[in-house]
């Protein structure tokens, strides 16, 4: 995410963590230690060979690993070797078997000397500390890593025996991760690699236990994490890391305002993916804080600016310092002229959005809150509280299709008194179900002129905003554009197997090459494209809503709770073919495209309603649409 604000007390971080932890595990005694702590994660150490080696000189070689994860080198020589070594680790390439010395940013370099191998001796490689991310506030990992950092490739000069005789290996760490519990491919190449890059991604960057913003920081953001939550729930089934990240926020919230509104968010999947009603339970009183319904004005917006948001209610939401500034950020990073940086989009990535004090993109995330605490209210069996929170959604909805609505140019502007509109403006009230149907037409064109005007974060709320009001075939365009660098297609070009923390090192120049942040194509390719979201709590119903665009056929293998969902696509002309597989115990919800006039389950033709019921097993579909 953004560069950190600040840094924590030592003492107070300790006991924070030690919290976070107890409300995880709380049948366990955890101690307030760090180490402790850490300890009590189930983390995974794999020994990766080469891809492939080369000899580059005398003494000199160069060795791919294939795919870039965090941790060191390990080599076991059969001969001894007395001389020096020199051992280059790095996740950039400088030319063909070239490890890029200088990569820029926080882009991943080290160089290692090593005192000679010992005959059938295991070295592992001692790698020197970034200080930034492995001192507080940064997560830290459990001793027995050692030092880590992301590489791919790595380089050894001065070896005098023959490569042949040493066992070299890529000792990397990550969270426990189920590479078979998920599966995609479909007619689209660069959409596949794509998928597989964000896979990865989640996979790779989960090792330090908890959804952190990348190497740079290694920190818990709120939008960072919701984005890796999401993905993670659509690679893999493991739920433990969301849940330890999500109760770390409760008492470490960070800074930005649409940060803070992430909260609810993320609490309201963890419920919906598990189905433990106890977390909601649990954290209501605190969730309706972190709604920031304390700062209401008359009319139901709110405003970070406003003289509501007083010292106490600083402290109150979990922040440590009762003078800590929540600004709103719409996006990151901003223009040049707040940055300083040299940036190939002078406007950065909001698209020139106007920063007002009551803020468009603010209230469409407080409205999501809104909306998103009257349901976790109904699943406690709170029906006053159930009507509070419609009353206040009603309210605000009124608000931002009035005083934040252009009726002449018939778009959203970013704030109370501005009149410029943005893509954020827009795309954020679109995927947050604000447009009414009237105006959805000059919504949605406008956004579609504006193309990809936002960060790798925006993209998820571009992407879904598009799904949601059929627009696949342009969300999929996006996905899979080939011809700019601010896409995911340039992240695989430059060499990296992780997403990165913005499009390239242009538009955040301090950017790091492994950043959950942007593995948005991963949960929308599952909950989208595919349209697999739990209908019910802990998925005891699924609903499938697929959007295929143009694809012409399509697999997907896609984790809950309760077992995977197995779903074959086949276009051929106007017919569409679905088998969809559903585990035991689980029924969904299939809904049918608007375009459908002939719907067979199972051979036997049906009555075409909007939706159609699955049961467990085997449901063959096939629906013909109009040509």
């Amino acid at each position: 995410m953004s560069d950190s604000s600040g840094s924590m007390n030592t003492v107070i971080f300790f006991l924070k963590l030690a919290m976070v932890c107890f409300a995880i595990v709380s049948s366990s005694n955890i101690s307030a230690q760090s180490n402790r702590i850490v300890s009590e994660i189930k983390f995974e150490t794999v020994k990766i060979p080469p891809l492939k080696t080369i000899k580059v000189g005398e003494g000199h070689y160069f060795v791919d690993f294939g795919k870039a994860y965090f941790g060191t080198i390990e080599l076991l020589s059969s001969i001894s070797q007395t001389n020096n070594l020199v051992v280059h680790l790095g996740e950039k390439l400088a030319g063909k078997n070239n490890i890029d010395r200088n990569p820029g940013g926080s882009i991943r370099y080290q160089k290692i000397d090593l005192n000679g191998l010992k005959a059938n001796d295991t070295v592992t490689v001692r790698l020197v500390a970034n200080k930034k991310n492995t001192s507080l506030p940064a997560i830290q990992l459990p001793g027995s890593f050692g030092v880590v950092i992301p590489f791919r490739y790595c380089e050894i000069e001065n070896l005098e025996i023959p490569i042949k005789k040493v066992a070299l290996f890529q000792k990397a760490f990550h969270y426990r991760f189920n590479d078979d519990a998920s599966h995609f491919e479909s007619s689209n190449e660069v959409l596949d690699r794509i998928w597989n890059l964000c896979k990865h991604t989640i996979k790779a960057t989960s090792f330090t236990g908890f959804y952190v913003d990348g190497d740079r920081e290694r920190l818990p953001y709120e939008a960072d994490a919701y984005i890796n939550q999401l993905s993670h729930y659509s690679v893999d089934s493991v739920y433990s890391m969301a849940r330890r990240t999500n109760a770390y926020f409760l008492d470490n919230p960070t800074w930005p305002t649409e940060w803070l509104l992430h909260t609810v968010m993320l609490f309201y999947q963890d419920f919906m993916y598990t189905g433990d009603l106890k977390v909601l339970k649990d954290s209501y009183e605190a969730l309706k804080l972190k709604t920031l319904i304390d700062l209401e004005r008359q009319d139901g917006l709110i405003s970070a600016k406003s003289e509501k948001m007083t010292p106490e209610l600083v402290l109150k939401l979990g922040f440590d310092k009762q003078d800590t500034k929540i600004k709103d950020i719409v996006d990151w990073p901003p223009g040049q002229k707040d940055t300083g940086w040299k940036l190939k989009n002078e406007a950065g990535e909001r698209d020139g959005y106007e920063m007002m004090p009551i803020n468009t993109v603010v209230n469409s995330f407080y409205y999501q809150n809104l909306k998103l605490m009257s349901s976790i209210a109904t699943h406690l069996k709170k029906p006053k509280e159930v009507e509070f929170w419609n009353t206040k959604a009603s309210r605000v909805k009124k608000g931002i299709n009035g005083i934040l609505f252009d009726k002449t140019k018939g778009t959203y502007i970013d704030g109370e008194g501005s009149d410029h509109a943005s893509l954020h403006a827009n795309m954020f009230p679109l995927a947050f179900d604000l447009v009414p149907e009237k105006r959805l037409k000059t919504v949605v064109d406008f956004i579609k002129s504006r193309g990809m005007a936002c960060s790798v974060y925006g993209s998820q709320y571009l992407l879904e905003g598009l799904f949601k009001n059929g627009e696949a075939n342009y969300a999929l365009d996006l996905i899979t554009d080939t011809k700019t660098d601010r896409s995911w297609w340039n992240m695989i070009k430059i060499g990296s197997t992780m997403t990165l923390e913005a499009w390239d090192t242009g538009y955040k120049p301090n950017l790091d090459w492994n950043h959950a942040w942007g593995t948005a194509p991963a949960n929308i390719i599952t909950r989208y494209l595919w349209g697999i979201t739990p209908k019910t709590p802990g998925f005891k119903v699924a609903q499938i809503r697929p959007q295929m665009g143009n694809l012409s056929h399509s697999q997907i293998k896609a984790p809950t709770i309760n077992g995977c969902i197995n779903g074959n696509y086949k276009k051929r002309n106007t017919e569409q073919i679905f088998e969809i597989e559903l585990p035991e115990n689980m029924k969904a919800i299939f809904i049918l495209p608007k375009q459908a006039f002939s719907v067979t389950l199972n051979n036997k033709k049906i009555e075409i309603t909007k939706e159609i019921q699955l049961k467990s097993g085997l449901n063959t579909i096939r629906l013909k649409e109009k040509s």
